[in-house]
């Protein structure tokens, strides 16, 4: 029997990361064992360059993280608030006036910030000598087994690896979710543009094929192969996609609902979400320049913003935590858990969505699988996912958006063309399946494609 390795390394590493990618892995991770199959799935991590078989994603709950993976999750934090609040800084006079004065307050910033970089450092050299957990076991690879990069592999240090085990016949697929950092690198992090653009050219290389997150993406990515590789290139290797599902599995009985939130919501204005970390490509300027029209115009509409701050949005920040409405009509939530993330979605108007570009949009589906209507940008992707049931708006003119709003309260009728009440979607096991099948099914019709060149 075929053997399906899945590789979930960076989850496994960080099992309390709850963004976009770790979603994915986890729940396609827990659903492995009720995929209906012929190959036998088997999760996998890369551990000081060797595989092992993952017996538990996460620690059991109440289970301690070794002390140090702790105080290197909490430095890195405080590193990341460190630097926003110096960037901050840098804006104000004299720094923005004066190239000294900048200067000037960056090295005393890193000489100050020594105080969380050397401990930082210390802690990262004191993991190195971790202890394999308890959670996996030492796998062998067999020749024809299938290894799916299904985590933010390009995070991983496991190219010397991978290619060992391709040596030993071991197939690689990646599972792309974007190619956001190669196609609009304005929107992303310096250091992510590189490492994912270096990553990017060595899968294009190794791996036989891509199962991409949409349609839309999937074409994207045969293109970049295609610009990097050219055409006869990618003949040889297979394109797929699969859609992913909608449940939040971090719902927990137990977890604290956060009382702000509950008030905000028992206040009884209508209250419009857009759920997505804090980051340029999200485009969470717009929102406000539409709501802030709505505002001059008397509406009480009310816009809550839910994520964790991420990357180059610090006067994004600014403007939010010193605008007028802040706690009234506007209001920001960065550390919101899945519990509360069910009670927004069940109580809300609508989503707003306005990003730029996505490799699928999570939050969409989400929302529309809770009988939340949305509105959305006027992207490829979006149009896919969504359909008719979504109402979409023009990036170039925040006063499209703020009109659909008007035109729901006033008339209570949602404006899209179709209503979310007859929308459907795949929960996260149908969406394991979906994805265990179509790479198996590419596997196959790739198999008889080589034995058909073969005989001719």
């Amino acid at each position: 029997m075929m053997r399906l390795l899945v590789e979930c390394t960076y989850v496994f590493e960080h099992p309390h990361m709850n963004s976009g990618i770790q979603r994915v892995v986890r729940n396609v991770i827990g659903h492995l064992e009720s995929v209906n199959s012929d190959a036998e799935c088997i999760p996998v991590v890369f551990f000081r360059g060797r595989m092992y078989r993952v017996l538990h994603l996460a620690p059991p709950h109440g289970t301690k993280e070794p002390w140090h993976s702790r105080m290197k999750t909490v430095l890195e934090r405080m590193r990341n608030y460190y630097w926003l609040k110096h960037s901050r800084l840098e804006r104000r006079w004299p720094m923005s006036h004066s190239h000294n004065a900048r200067r000037a307050l960056y090295v005393l910033a890193k000489l100050a910030g020594l105080a969380i970089s050397v401990p930082l450092r210390a802690v990262m050299y004191a993991s190195r000598n971790y202890v394999v957990p308890d959670r996996m076991e030492p796998l062998d690879v067999l020749p024809g087994d299938q290894l799916l990069l299904l985590d933010s592999s390009w995070h991983a240090d496991f190219f010397p690896v991978a290619e060992r085990l391709k040596a030993q016949g071991v197939g690689l697929i990646s599972v792309i979710y974007d190619l956001i950092p190669c196609t609009h690198p304005q929107f992303c992090d310096a250091s992510l543009v590189k490492v994912f653009d270096v990553w990017f050219d060595w899968i294009a290389e190794k791996a036989d094929g891509f199962i991409c997150i949409s349609t839309t993406i999937r074409d994207q990515v045969r293109a970049e192969i295609v610009r990097r590789r050219g055409e006869h290139a990618a003949r040889q290797l297979w394109f797929e996609h699969f859609y992913l599902g909608s449940e939040l599995d971090l719902v927990h009985d137990r977890s604290a609902l956060d009382g702000a939130l509950v008030r905000m919501f028992d206040e009884g204005d209508p209250v419009y979400l857009m759920v997505s970390t804090i980051e340029p490509r999200k485009n969470h300027a717009y929102l406000l320049d539409a709501f802030e029209r709505l505002w001059a115009q008397g509406s009480q509409a009310r816009l809550c913003i839910i994520g964790r701050i991420g990357w180059k949005c610090d006067a994004l920040i600014e403007r939010i935590q010193s605008h007028p409405q802040l706690n009234q009509r506007l209001f920001m939530f960065n550390k919101l858990n899945d519990r509360g993330l069910e009670y927004a979605y069940a109580h809300a108007r609508a989503l707003v969505f306005p990003s730029f570009v996505e490799g699928f949009g999570l939050p969409l589906v989400e929302a529309m699988q809770r009988q939340l209507p949305v509105m959305a940008s006027d992207i490829p992707v979006f149009r896919e996912v969504g359909g008719d049931f979504v109402a979409y708006f023009d990036l170039k003119r925040p006063e499209t958006l703020a009109a659909l709003v008007q035109e729901y309260e006033s008339t209570g009728r949602f404006p899209a063309a179709r209503s979310v009440a007859d929308w459907r979607w795949l929960g996260w096991r149908d969406a394991s399946q979906q994805l265990v099948s179509r790479v198996l099914h590419a596997l196959k019709r790739r198999r008889e494609v080589s034995r058909e060149v073969e005989m001719s």
